[in-house]
């Protein structure tokens, strides 16, 4: 083949490489406009004129609310025996507090679930990816009916609101006194309550509204931080417990507040890691309190605390929905018009009469019946001009439970038997329950073209990744990646993804195990030591945190052994930092060596203490006597310290990446002994240290011990089984620190180095680089490999054989494009064929959204952009260098 055969053609694979990338995220947006589920709203607000029932509106029990949300109010941190609750379950003993336990449907993330509570429907699993963004105003609650607007057009009373300032995205302008805090700054677990507690007892002495909203965020943010069992949970319950005596009291004494109900939930709960999102027993199950003296009249004198529940089940279960038609009821207001709740009928002895009690079942049937005609029309009546008369479909048997129940309420009302309604009562219920299981699980409006037109896009790039590749994929990697898509369609292989790279990596490393051996390599012993010695690394990763949704609870290296053992913790941590102090003295040899000793010491040192004073806010029970002491010289403590040393270490990283960086684009040495590129894995790896749980620390040095072990075998391998390996990695590395499919494993804990106040892009990225600190360390341990191989070849070839030859890099990413349009496009088959399956928001929707992180962030960002840079880097720097010594032994 002529060289200008050869550059044409490889000029024509780049242009389809670079297509093939392009298209992936083009495909996922569309693929995701048409699949995220929405539902058909109804407009304008409810009125009492628009229901077809008889009477009068039931009269209104309360006529102010106090409605408190303590965000990741898991019912078991109000209703046990370890709870700081101790004055409300005073309450509960007493009959003034009405306890139940409401159960938050997947997605368990703020937003969703404020749409949920105020709203009384189903909410898009989209508002996941809207709660993340603060500065978001397209999910807003401006035009829906609520019972916030209903308690606005009242017009007996303000509106105030004082807390999380998601509030304020949902209903702009709806409240006429308000203080936003910011949802997500999760380092602060004082101020942010405060600023919420700080307007309370001023807005109890006035007598000019009729709704306060408060939501206080600290205890979600220890959750994030430490978990449900953080040193600081129970004075953070104490705190709200606090709180709530204080506005129960001002009830009980102040004229003005005698007809006040208040209301204390939580939006949703947390699981044992802090976290929420899934669908986890802990994650669905908040606590919902309705307190007043009033209540008493109803004898409800229960038990509290009660004994430990593992299901998070206390007292009645209620759907968090239900909350809208009961508060309706009870403050005089007509029901929102897309509601799907129930009212929770415990609150029906409030009325004596029985034709008002089967009126407010009636009213709340007559609302859920118009939501389900404006879903399947008149249609689901047609089954009653039949010859037979019978239903069929689901939506004809919900009709006709509706007009059996209406018969039923008509003979209620014009003074039939009181034994009817006793009668009407079970089957009022049943039917409510029935209608909005149904109505909350219907299929949803997806958009089939353009689902259809986003998978037809991922197969097209597929293609082209695959002409573009100068090799056809090996039989393992054609393996992994068909075994991949076709586990995507199973649910409880999604669940428990982790396992399939494991084992994966496991038998990958193996086979080059027992290949090299059967090749009788030149050194047989050293190779078989130094793979075992990989696989035993690997058996440890896997074993360190314990993760997925059906064993993440199980015993691991974390909780056996580093836990219990803070001073084996922080030998294994302190001997990170060592090795990396060392490389970073290493890579800096062409400085004088005070310099570079200096400078490797002090930002180490400066990133050390950073850790401990972190772990010292976050989870104190991991320090040891030794490493307090280290921090008790000049670590007065608090949030803005922390920002001020993590900014100190991020600018000692940056200023080192940049110089390492330039050295290599001006061919300079910035160590005499080794490539810039090692110097820059080095500081790659303290930053992502710094970002790392101190927990997983060590496990970098598991993954510098199998690099170096790779890195010494090169010569034996391709480039296609370099990318394997790469690929095989840094899914392996994401779940062993603890990754999973579900949005509950995201760790926002060190999202916030060095910010101190809320910024979405910041964040976000922190966020990201935390999560996926394991993928981005194997991103550019893999350049390194590749350049190494490079080496060999232009050792071998020459530099033109080299240049004539296959480009390493686009070889390398060719492959990983393959896998990753190949794995998109599994994920929207299973999502698209399996719509309707029971888990479709609880594991499909949100493997969808790990799907645009993994093919976004790790491969687009990572692995094209920042790994072609890293590599052009490397490719001119070592043009005037030797084969690394490493590579040459």
């Amino acid at each position: 083949m002529s060289p200008r055969r050869s550059r044409d053609g490889g000029i024509l694979s780049t242009l389809l490489l670079v297509a093939a990338n392009v298209l992936v995220p083009v495909a996922i947006f569309i693929f995701g406009k048409g699949f995220f589920p929405y539902k058909p709203l109804l407009p304008g607000l409810a009125t009492y004129g628009e229901s077809s029932v008889y009477g009068e509106p039931p009269k209104a029990q309360f006529d102010r609310l106090v409605f408190m949300v303590v965000d990741a109010l898991r019912s078991d941190f109000v209703y046990t025996e370890n709870s700081g609750f101790k004055f409300t379950q005073s309450l509960i003993r007493d009959g003034s507090a009405l306890p139940f336990t409401a159960h938050a449907t997947s997605p368990t993330v703020t937003m969703p679930r404020l749409k949920a509570i105020t709203t009384g429907s189903i909410p898009s699993f989209l508002d996941v990816v809207l709660n993340l963004d603060e500065g978001d105003e397209s999910s807003s609650l401006a035009s829906q009916d609520t019972w916030l607007a209903q308690m606005k057009k009242k017009k007996t009373g303000k509106l105030v609101m004082y807390g999380d300032d998601t509030w304020l995205k949902l209903f702009p302008g709806i409240f006429d006194r308000a203080e936003g805090t910011t949802s997500f700054f999760v380092s602060d677990f004082t101020e942010v309550d405060n600023n919420v507690t700080r307007h309370v007892p001023e807005e109890l002495k006035r007598d000019d509204w009729n709704t306060m909203v408060l939501h206080y965020l600290g205890l979600d943010h220890i959750g994030h931080k430490g978990g449900p069992r953080s040193p600081h949970m129970l004075n953070k319950q104490r705190e709200m417990d606090g709180i709530v005596k204080q506005i129960y009291q001002a009830i009980e004494s102040q004229e003005h507040l005698k007809s006040t109900l208040f209301v204390v939930c939580g939006d949703h709960g947390m699981n044992d890691a802090g976290n929420h999102g899934a669908s986890s027993a802990g994650e669905t199950s908040p606590a919902l309190v309705f307190l007043s003296p009033k209540l008493k009249k109803l004898n409800r004198r229960l038990r509290a605390p009660l004994p430990e529940n593992p299901n998070f089940q206390y007292y009645d279960t209620v759907e968090q929905s239900d909350l809208a038609p009961t508060l309706a009821a009870l403050m005089g207001v007509p029901i929102p018009k897309n509601n799907l709740g129930a009212t929770i009928p415990d609150f029906l002895p409030f009325w004596s009469s029985s034709e008002v009690k089967a009126e407010i079942l009636m009213r709340n049937a007559d609302q859920i019946m118009q939501v389900a005609t404006a879903a399947f029309g008149q249609k689901m009546f047609e089954w009653s001009f039949k010859e037979d008369g019978k239903p069929e479909t689901d939506d004809e048997k919900l009709a006709a439970g509706y007009m059996e129940f209406e018969q039923l309420y008509q003979q209620v009302y014009r003074g039939a038997s009181p034994d009817l309604y006793q009668e009407m009562i079970p089957k009022a219920g049943n039917w409510l329950h029935e209608a909005q299981s149904f109505l909350s699980g219907m299929a949803s409006n997806y958009d089939t073209p353009q689902m259809l037109l986003g998978f037809g896009i991922s197969l097209l790039a597929l293609v082209l990744a695959l002409i573009s590749s100068p090799t056809l994929p090996s039989i393992p990697f054609s393996l992994v990646t068909l075994a991949y898509g076709a586990m995507m369609f199973a649910s409880s292989y999604v669940e428990e993804e982790q396992h399939f790279w494991y084992w994966s990596t496991t038998a990958w490393f193996a086979y080059l195990l027992f290949r090299g051996l059967k090749r009788q390599t030149a050194h047989p012993i050293a190779h078989a030591v130094s793979f075992s010695i990989i696989l035993l690394a690997a058996r440890l990763i896997k074993s360190w945190n314990q993760t997925g949704q059906k064993y993440a609870g199980e015993p691991d290296i974390v909780t056996l052994y580093l836990q219990t053992s803070p001073v084996l913790l922080w030998c294994l941590v302190g001997a990170t930092y060592f090795w990396i102090q060392q490389h970073l003295t290493f890579g800096l040899s062409s400085l004088p060596i005070w310099l570079s000793f200096a400078a490797s010491i002090g930002l180490v040192l400066a990133a050390f203490t950073f850790k401990i004073a972190f772990v010292v806010e976050d989870a104190p029970e991991l320090l040891t006597e030794f490493v307090k002491k280290l921090l008790e010289i000049n670590f007065s403590g608090g949030s803005r310290e922390l920002v001020e040393r993590a900014r100190a270490v991020f600018m000692g990283l940056g200023i080192l990446m940049a110089a390492s960086v330039g050295c290599m684009g001006a061919k300079r040495q910035i160590s005499t002994g080794q490539p810039g590129v090692f110097t820059l894995l080095t500081v790659v790896t303290l930053f992502l240290v710094t970002q790392s749980r101190v927990t997983n620390v060590p496990l970098f040095l598991l993954y510098n011990l199998q690099f170096r072990l790779l890195l010494s075998f090169v010569p034996e391998l391709s480039t296609a089984e370099i990318t394997l390996s790469s690929l095989l990695l840094q899914y392996a590395s994401f779940f062993a620190q603890g990754g999973s499919n579900a949005v509950s494993s995201i760790d926002l804990s060190s999202g916030y180095n060095g910010i101190a106040a809320y910024n979405a892009t910041a964040v976000g990225i922190l966020t990201f680089l935390s999560n996926w600190a394991g993928p981005v360390w194997w991103a550019v341990g893999s350049v390194i490999l590749l350049l190494s191989k490079r080496q060999q070849l232009k050792g071998e070839k020459g530099e033109e054989g080299v240049k004539g030859g296959v480009n390493v890099y686009q070889a390398h990413i060719s492959l990983m494009t393959v896998f990753i349009a190949a794995a998109a496009a599994a994920v929207m088959g299973a999502c698209g064929v399996l719509r309707d399956h029971l888990f479709i928001w609880t594991v499909f929707s949100p493997k969808y959204l790990y799907v645009v992180a993994w093919a976004g962030g790790v491969h687009l960002v990572v692995n094209v952009v920042g790994g072609g840079v890293l590599y052009w880097l490397g490719v001119r720097e070592g043009s005037g260098r030797e084969v690394p010594a490493v590579v040459k032994g």
